[in-house]
């Protein structure tokens, strides 16, 4: 935050939204503040003169660099005279001589610049933050959907920035079946989730996070949640309440870890059969 881009360079751009927009209205743009809204970071942009008025239209006007990691994205500050490292698709050049440097080996993220009507209009979409939401409204939200759970908590109209770590984690947590629908929940079910996915989410900030494989935060160090994980990725081994082997299920397209016997599935859920491995050494 307060440095100012002063040059642009993209390698692949096929994640960008308009690759020329960077190029023409970055340079000159000082980063005034630096925001995460939902699974996005915003870096919020001065005008190109940096200081007086603000215009309505052209450079003038207040705008932000929209930034969304996918699964494999990083961005972080690098000397401008390191060599980048393989899959940096996006360089900027900055006022301190550091260069913001995006990597993305899959390039499933995004960059976009954004004049502040776009960006109003490509943030209305989204729900409420789960840090924000208050326990009233999550419940009253959630009753009235007839999606099952865990696609209500991935759904980032519903909430903004739950993925699917966090909401495995959280429903294990509050002893709730991935594929319950929201409608049918109890309010002091919902309650509970609300609370926990809270309390989950805090800690997982604090410990920068879960890398499974390849995560770094931007000092380049690795997330330690995922030495807390109670569910996410432990399918054939004990649940840590009652000992039962944790099973796994596709809701909402995505594979979702649970406990049969903590969170009972509903009527006619599919459950995944273990691995041959895990199932033999279950069995022993």
């Amino acid at each position: 935050m307060g440095r100012r881009i002063l040059s642009v360079r993209l390698g692949k751009t096929d994640f960008i939204d308009d690759p020329a927009a960077l190029e023409q209205h970055l340079p000159g743009r000082q980063i005034e503040a630096v925001e995460r809204y939902g699974k996005f970071m915003l870096l919020r942009l001065s005008p190109v003169n940096g200081g007086g008025p603000r215009i309505v239209n052209g450079d003038g006007a207040p705008a932000a660099l929209l930034v969304h990691l996918g699964m494999t994205g990083q961005i972080a500050p690098n000397p401008a005279a390191q060599p980048c490292q393989k899959h940096t698709h996006a360089c900027f050049l900055l006022d301190d001589n550091r260069e913001l440097r995006y990597t993305d080996a899959r390039r499933f993220g995004r960059l976009a610049y954004l004049s502040a009507e776009p960006l109003a209009e490509e943030l209305r979409a989204f729900g409420a933050d789960p840090l924000e939401v208050g326990v009233e409204e999550f419940v009253k939200q959630a009753r009235t959907r007839r999606a099952r759970i865990k696609a209500l908590l991935l759904d980032q109209s519903f909430l903004r920035g739950v993925g699917n770590i966090y909401a495995d984690e959280s429903l294990w947590r509050a002893k709730i079946h991935p594929a319950r629908l929201g409608a049918a929940l109890k309010k002091e079910q919902l309650k509970t989730l609300h609370r926990v996915l809270r309390e989950i989410l805090q800690k997982a900030i604090v410990l920068r996070g879960s890398s499974i494989s390849d995560f770094l935060d931007v000092e380049g160090q690795p997330g330690e949640y995922q030495r807390h994980h109670r569910a996410y990725g432990r399918e054939g081994h004990s649940c840590y309440r009652c000992a039962a082997l944790i099973r796994r299920a596709i809701v909402a397209g995505r594979s979702s870890y649970f406990c049969p016997k903590c969170q009972l599935a509903p009527r006619g859920c599919l459950t995944l059969a273990l691995p041959q491995k895990t199932a033999r050494k279950a069995a022993k």
